[in-house]
């Protein structure tokens, strides 16, 4: 009786433990045709996507302002610039190492000081470039169409621009970046220079045509700038009205017409000073018949900007505008 009393038992324990084991993997096993649920502490992401990178397609052909048509097999392995704004954009844009000549005025950035001098913006060193062996120039608004054709007829690539306004300026560095092949540099300059425009736009947006405050420029003695340029419309996105905004291109002032227009700000160049005389141009300005009833002058509103900034159009010409914005509303811009 004891004997078939533990074989009961053990063949009870035995059924149970077979169910328990058939329960288990009936929850731990998916049934044909779905799948599993996750954990409830599991989370599930999505793939990461692989992030797109612009990349130049060559062989790539471009135009430049003179209408000239270059096609690049390859991104240029060794670039000359002869234009202080053409230069900083190729800096901006990482290309030191295959910049290999600039003109004798580039100074910015400090490594284009330590680059081979190829001459002057108007009459560069032709037998130097040549030398080089440049697989393209670059040149600005300094050089004409017919020194630029000049340098081709001499068999080098030159690639001219000459920007009229802002959106000119961030066109020329998107297509620098797709003829090196550095398209994602080029992005992120113009995102920067987009960000600085708009802090300008956004802080004198409210301004009624009856607060813009009437600004005349000089950045050199005696001439200033009227429309159909990139400054003139610096100005007006500063939120200020260009006096010599009737005229047209950059024109030698009439100082009758000046104190006539009374501008309430004048913007002038801190770099510069008068050969002759040494004096600086805010002295020459201040210094002029009858322009001490200027209202500009009268309320000491005569401001030196760096016109390395505000004249070169390359990728600081937007720090140049805030510059301005500030000079003629600094109380909306701090």
């Amino acid at each position: 009786m004891k004997q078939t009393w533990k074989n009961w038992t053990l063949g009870a324990m035995m059924v149970m433990l077979v169910l328990a084991l058939a329960a288990c993997g009936s929850n731990s096993e998916p049934k044909q045709g779905t799948e599993p649920a996750p954990a409830a502490t599991e989370k599930t992401a999505p793939p990461a996507e692989e992030a797109s990178v612009l990349k130049t397609e060559y062989p790539l052909t471009v135009n430049d302002a003179t209408g000239e048509a270059l096609t690049f097999k390859e991104a240029p392995k060794k670039i000359i610039s002869i234009s202080p704004a053409e230069t900083e954009t190729l800096f901006a844009l990482g290309l030191d190492e295959q910049i290999v000549g600039v003109s004798d005025f580039d100074d910015y950035p400090e490594a284009a000081t330590t680059k081979p001098k190829m001459g002057g913006l108007y009459n560069p060193n032709e037998e130097a470039m040549i030398a080089a062996q440049p697989d393209l120039v670059v040149t600005g608004i300094s050089m004409s169409a017919e020194a630029a054709q000049h340098l081709r007829d001499l068999g080098i690539t030159v690639f001219k621009t000459d920007p009229k306004k802002l959106d000119d300026v961030m066109a020329n560095i998107e297509l620098f970046g797709q003829i090196t092949d550095h398209q994602e540099e080029a992005k992120k300059v113009i995102e920067q220079m987009k960000k600085e425009r708009d802090e300008v736009t956004e802080a004198v947006k409210s301004l009624t045509p009856e607060q813009k405050k009437k600004v005349y420029i000089e950045f050199s003695p005696g001439w200033t700038v009227g429309s159909g340029e990139f400054m003139d419309e610096l100005i007006t996105l500063a939120g200020g009205v260009n006096v010599a905004a009737d005229t047209v291109g950059w024109n030698e002032i009439s100082e009758e017409k000046i104190i006539k227009d009374n501008p309430d700000v004048i913007l002038y160049s801190k770099n510069v000073t008068d050969e002759k005389t040494k004096k600086t141009l805010d002295q020459i300005i201040k210094g002029r018949s009858g322009w001490d009833q200027i209202t500009a002058v009268k309320n000491d509103a005569v401001v030196g900007l760096d016109d390395n900034v505000i004249s070169r159009p390359g990728p600081r010409v937007t720090q140049g505008l805030k510059e301005i914005a500030k000079a003629i509303y600094p109380e909306l811009l701090k």
